[in-house]
């Protein structure tokens, strides 16, 4: 993994403003305090208790302020952008952010605290990816997959799913979470500077990496995958979508990709075991109403 002093002026600067979101987190410099307290020396009793409440803590910290997960996601934003260039095409990506904020809002969270934005990545790999804070993006090959809106609407929902079911987040180590209480808790964090900050932004930094290398390297784990498919249908059917978009999305996707591939093969389960998973979730018997065939192909596939 590259240090921080290697990334670009603004990676560094989202990534520092990510850790002092994180040292603004009351729940955060509590617990962080707690543990410190141990050097002091304390009895077994109370050692134990610093412990259990530190246990307790550490749990709620993986569910971070809607603030320190956008700066997480605005940084595994930029860490995406550095591997793929995004496509500049205004109709495109205009179409694609109203149908991504039309399905946003039937989730089951509607608002971000950054708002939901959604990108094209300018290449043929068929993939799409989710950063935590509603950062989604949909490369143009995964768009070649879609033959009418409520398959665009599949792909959507789906990443949209991974945001509201924050796996981004859970993808983070867990040891990753200890270090920045233990860090925290050595002194006040308003006191916190020079190497103990450098400390702090590396462990930053460290757990974007986890994100970037399970979103894009290693994939979320078939459970996962079939979660925010499970979510996607649900999302699709509140938004008003056919869910049989999801079976059409997934049925051209099998067709194009190749097995042992770079792309999505390598990090979701096969459209096939997607499709058998979604079995008694999946309309087949509805038909696509032709404006939204026709508006794809309009805005997409013409544009």
């Amino acid at each position: 993994m590259s240090k921080i002093n290697r990334r670009t002026a603004l990676q560094a600067g989202i990534i520092s403003a990510g850790a002092m979101a994180l040292l603004n987190s009351c729940k955060v410099v509590e617990a962080g305090a707690s543990i410190g307290m141990q050097a002091a020396g304390l009895s077994s009793d109370q050692a134990d208790s610093v412990i259990n409440v530190s246990k307790k803590v550490a749990k709620t910290f993986e569910d971070f302020t809607p603030e320190q997960e956008y700066y997480i996601g605005r940084t595994v934003a930029a860490n995406i952008y550095s591997q793929y260039k995004p496509y500049t095409n205004d109709v495109q990506t205009e179409y694609v952010n109203l149908v991504g904020l039309h399905l946003a809002q039937s989730s089951d969270i509607p608002e971000t605290f950054g708002g939901y934005h959604f990108a094209i990545l300018d290449s043929n790999d068929i993939n799409a990816f989710a950063a935590p804070g509603g950062f989604v993006f949909v490369t143009r090959g995964m768009l070649q997959c879609c033959q009418h809106e409520d398959a665009l609407a599949a792909v959507l929902a789906h990443e949209i799913s991974h945001v509201q079911l924050k796996h981004g987040l859970r993808a983070i180590k867990s040891s990753r979470i200890t270090d920045t209480l233990a860090l925290i808790g050595t002194e006040a964090a308003s006191n916190l500077a020079g190497a103990d900050f450098k400390n702090l932004v590396n462990l930053f930094d460290e757990s974007i990496s986890d994100i970037t290398t399970t979103m894009i390297g290693n994939g979320y784990s078939r459970s996962y995958e079939y979660e925010a498919d499970k979510s996607a249908v649900k999302i699709m059917d509140q938004a008003g979508y056919l869910n049989r978009g999801m079976g059409d999305m997934l049925s051209v996707m099998g067709e194009k990709l190749k097995p042992g591939g770079t792309d999505f093969f390598k990090t979701h389960p096969s459209p096939k075991n997607r499709v058998e998973e979604l079995a008694d979730s999946l309309n087949k018997s509805t038909t696509v109403p032709p404006v939204r065939k026709d508006r794809l192909r309009q805005k997409l596939l013409s544009a």
